[in-house]
């Protein structure tokens, strides 16, 4: 039975001939197209010409080990979104975090099951080609967002976001890259205390003055990974883009703001130090100023209005 419908590739790094000649046979029968390189600079040298899909690892070999061969992959943007077993005859739960922490999925364990090893690398391929779709389209869309885990790491960053990053951060070198201290409190904060008592967002503060930055909170994918949405400019500059573009008085484009931030008229009203009967004044003035009947078409013209520019 095929593996996949296109014939994915697998590049197979391993040193040992016999291991070689089993899993291509494995993986040839199961619909798959098989690259095999007997070291790691072999497999680099690979990568620079050939994208595979999938990539199984030996642990131990010679000159560049395992280890070290994932970590320089995932060091090029071709290669950073490929996923990358391990296997290893190696049984210590220090080798097998150490694959992980260079970048590898998962692991198995020699002597190989050809069956195991197929249905992990099918869940590995559905899910790696899954996420490669959703950045492209991220990607092609043009948003400024990016992905960091629990301790402030950037895990990818669509083409936008890295480009603000590398204005705002001389040292900024994309996946890997460890936001300010700063953002590690924000998360934190946000990891230990109620929600509501943590903003939503976060100002940065880079080496250049020149470039204002917020990180602003969009979800969590994954138990460790964190989507945010990057915004140049300060709460003043959208406040104004509301205003100008969409003829507003500047506490009109205020409280859009917040709508536009899921806030309800009465916590606008404790921001604003305003009462929510003013708050909601300000709301009909808006909705017949943009045409439209409720908060939720005013906010997505709000959002639409920002993302324009």
């Amino acid at each position: 039975m095929p593996l996949n419908e296109d014939r994915g590739i697998v590049l197979v790094v391993d040193d040992s001939p016999d291991t070689l000649r089993m899993l291509t046979d494995a993986l040839e029968d199961a619909g798959m197209t098989v690259l095999v390189a007997l070291e790691g600079k072999q497999a680099l040298a690979i990568g620079e010409k050939i994208t595979p899909d999938i990539i199984l690892m030996d642990a131990v070999m010679p000159s560049i080990d395992g280890f070290e061969t994932c970590r320089r992959i995932k060091r090029n943007k071709r290669l950073a979104h490929v996923p990358v077993i391990f296997m290893t005859g190696l049984s210590d739960t220090r080798d097998i975090v150490k694959g992980l922490e260079a970048g590898g999925v998962d692991y198995v364990t020699k002597p190989i099951v050809p069956d195991e090893l197929l249905a992990r690398i099918r869940v590995h391929l559905a899910n790696a080609r899954l996420t490669h779709s959703a950045r492209v389209a991220l990607d092609a869309a043009g948003r400024h967002l990016l992905a960091i885990d629990a301790s402030g790491r950037v895990l990818w960053a669509t083409p936008q976001a890295a480009k603000l990053l590398e204005r705002a951060f001389n040292d900024f070198h994309g996946e890997g890259y460890m936001l300010p201290a700063a953002v590690q409190n924000w998360l934190e904060r946000r990891t230990h205390a109620s929600l509501k008592s943590v903003a939503d967002e976060i100002s940065l503060e880079p080496n250049s003055s020149s470039c204002k930055l917020r990180l602003s909170h969009v979800g969590q994918p994954a138990p460790n990974e964190l989507l945010l949405r990057m915004i140049e400019g300060g709460v003043e500059d959208d406040n104004l883009v509301l205003e100008i573009k969409l003829e507003l008085t500047p506490r009109e484009a205020e409280v859009l703001m917040w709508v536009a931030r899921g806030k309800s008229n009465r916590d606008i009203a404790e921001i604003l130090k305003l009462s929510p009967r003013t708050v909601n004044k300000h709301l009909e003035q808006v909705y017949a100023k943009l045409g439209v009947e409720n908060r939720a078409s005013a906010a997505a013209l709000a959002v639409r209005t920002l993302g324009a520019g």
